[in-house]
């Protein structure tokens, strides 16, 4: 970080830049930007298109007093520079250090949480409506990005503005993106727009601002002096101006004068209104803006990267693989997502079937119902979706596909702690929500042979079936002798047997059952009998009330929140067939998590052996070191099949 924003304290300093200056301190937001986020990861190409626009909204309102709310915050970075974390930016997405997304926790400069999309123009008609009736007096801006602004919460804030009828700004960032491409007609309708300013009702909008603003003569002789450039403040009747929303522009994004004079006449303006600026997502970096999809979010600078000959494929991958092999067995297989399908790695399958392959842009709840309604005329739709994603989409699973028991197949990618994201995105609550689902099959497989088998029999299933997917490396066996097929249909599996405890385990908590076994034998004290449960919904109560009846001591690994978990119901069934063992859960805590790597993330969730260990250890009358059990062929010495954990260490 060096010159002009080496010197600036934060965005109070704008006002004293010349317009020069303001050109050399966006280009070094930008290199401080692409430094950061280079080595920490982060979403790049969103944050590098919105610097002019973020100096320009700064040099206008004081977000002190006014309440500027991000959509989604991938475009917010130059902000949180700009507000008092320009010396702490080198911490972003780290552990302790600063959020990727806009956190009213972290400054009081973010008014509103920014994880998900879509929610800024309803939050801000919530603030415009608050303060009018607080008899307060400041300026509420939304910045929406044009990706954003097709899902129904944005279009449902959209609708319910002219009712609301307060002056709000909402300023709709479009640089014709979501992640990918955006898709649909609502895309259509803003390309229509970005290509045909027009002039309307000028002389009304200068006489309007000339009454409002102070030295109105002088305003109004500039305008009709650039009355050309005025053009574009009102378009001929579009969807916005249809539903009471005032509509100016389109705008060039990357020129802070132009905007700073719109964002101006904008503060006085007492109709809810929208600012169409046009941006460019990667701006100032040639890689992204040519490759805008790519650099959208980038993963942290590896220390020691692993050779690619030598990596297993990301779950992601490997579920996208396994659907292509649907694909090709069942004709009536058809695969979709909601603007992820660069991050579901469903490009290849896009190529390969581009008429069963369907991005409904940002729009989860479309998404189940459509899947649903394709369902019900007989096709087998697999929908790959985001865990934290899915969120949005609860009553639709419910009542679209599971109350009509439809053969829809959910692939519910970055399930559990997904590392640097945070909070926001994290895949801990699909467990506690889905399972109480009735006709819901919900699995969780251990590596890329269980995963095969769990898609084939899903696609035979005649039901709605869920398949979990962490984030990271998939590994392709682990704990299995060669030539064994994984256990059978709604069956779990004893993969380690030990002695007098057992840890129950599934997907990505495996390892760490298995690595927990291995250090019981090198510590000298009693292995765990390791079983993967597989299955999460219906459980294997048959496999799971033997190991109660037979062990002291159960664990259960769980990568989501323990309230609502798998361990909750397996101490339920332990309590009402009058086992006397105890039944421990170690889980997600009951809090939300910050973001940092998904290693510290399950170190602070005590997701680590050594804390398993301690629980075995609490055991009145413990067996005394080395008296355990080994499977067959191995001497007394730890499990040799297995894969070690390497939690964190990989990413999807």
């Amino acid at each position: 970080m060096s010159g002009i924003l080496e010197k600036t304290g934060d965005y109070r300093d704008l006002s004293s830049l010349d317009y020069r200056e303001l050109k050399q301190i966006s280009t070094e937001l930008r290199d401080t930007i692409l430094n950061v986020v280079s080595e920490n990861g982060g979403h790049m190409a969103s944050s590098l298109g919105a610097v002019e626009m973020i100096v320009a909204l700064l040099r206008v309102f004081d977000p002190s007093r006014d309440k500027i709310i991000f959509d989604v915050g991938h475009q917010a970075y130059a902000y949180k520079i700009l507000t008092g974390r320009k010396n702490r930016f080198d911490t972003l997405r780290r552990w302790g250090g600063i959020s990727g997304f806009p956190d009213p926790k972290e400054s009081s400069f973010d008014h509103f949480n920014g994880g998900h999309s879509s929610k800024s123009l309803s939050a801000a008609l919530g603030f415009a409506k608050a303060r009018d009736i607080l008899n307060q007096k400041h300026s509420v801006v939304a910045v929406i990005g044009d990706g954003s602004l097709m899902n129904g919460l944005a279009l449902e804030a959209l609708n319910n503005a002219h009712e609301v009828d307060s002056p709000v700004i909402f300023v709709l960032n479009d640089n014709q993106m979501s992640i990918n491409r955006r898709v649909g007609g609502m895309a259509n309708h803003l390309a229509a727009l970005s290509v045909s300013p027009a002039y309307k009702k000028f002389k009304n909008l200068v006489k309007y601002f000339c009454r409002k603003i102070p030295s109105g003569n002088r305003i109004e002789s500039f305008l009709e002096k650039t009355k050309q450039k005025i053009k574009g403040f009102l378009l001929p009747a579009n969807m916005f101006e249809e539903i009471g929303i005032s509509y100016w522009g389109p705008f060039d994004g990357h020129n802070i004068r132009e905007m700073e004079r719109i964002f101006s006449l904008a503060r006085y303006y007492e109709f809810p209104l929208l600012i169409h600026l046009l941006t460019q997502k990667g701006r100032g970096f040639k890689p992204a803006e040519e490759s805008p999809v790519r650099f959208h979010g980038v993963p942290p600078r590896k220390k020691a990267p692993q050779s690619p000959s030598l990596s297993n494929p990301c779950w992601s991958l490997a579920s996208a693989s396994c659907i292509e092999e649907l694909a090709r067995k069942d004709s009536r297989v058809v695969c979709m997502t909601a603007a992820m399908k660069e991050g579901s790695k469903l490009n290849r399958f896009a190529e390969i079937y581009p008429d069963r392959f369907f991005d409904v842009g940002i729009a989860e709840g479309h998404l189940l119902t459509f899947a649903a309604g394709m369902a019900c005329a007989g096709l087998i739709p697999v929908v790959s979706i985001y865990s934290t994603f899915l969120q949005r989409a609860m009553d639709q699973l419910v009542h679209d596909i599971c109350m009509q028991n439809l053969p829809v197949i959910l692939a519910i990618d970055r399930s559990g702690l997904v590392g640097e994201d945070g909070e926001t995105h994290h895949g801990i609550l699909d467990i506690p929500w889905c399972r109480p689902v009735p006709n819901l099959t919900l699995m969780a497989p251990r590596d890329i042979v269980d995963l095969r088998s769990m898609f084939n029999d899903a696609l035979h299933a005649g039901t709605p079936c869920a398949i979990r997917l962490p984030r990271g490396t998939a590994p392709e066996s682990i704990s299995r002798n060669p030539g064994t097929l994984p256990a059978g249909w709604r069956s779990s599996e004893r993969i380690l047997e030990g002695t007098k405890w057992a840890v129950f385990a599934y997907g990505s908590t495996v390892p760490l059952a298995v690595q927990t076994f291995n250090d019981a034998w090198s510590q000298g004290a009693e292995p765990p009998s390791v079983y993967d449960l597989r299955f999460l919904k219906p459980l294997d109560e048959k496999t799971i009330m033997e190991a109660l009846a037979s062990n002291e001591l159960i664990v259960v690994i769980e990568d989501v929140h323990t309230e609502g978990g798998i361990g909750e119901k397996i101490s339920a069934l332990a309590n009402s067939k009058g086992f006397s063992c105890r039944v421990h859960s170690c889980g997600v805590p009951d809090e939300f998590i910050p973001h940092g790597s998904v290693k510290e993330q399950w170190e602070y969730c005590g997701l680590v052996s050594g804390e398993v260990m301690n629980l075995y250890h609490a055991l009145p009358g413990k067996r005394t070191p080395g008296s355990g059990n080994c499977l067959p062929g191995t001497g007394g010495k730890p499990h040799q099949g297995t894969i070690p954990y390497t939690r964190g260490r990989s990413q999807g």
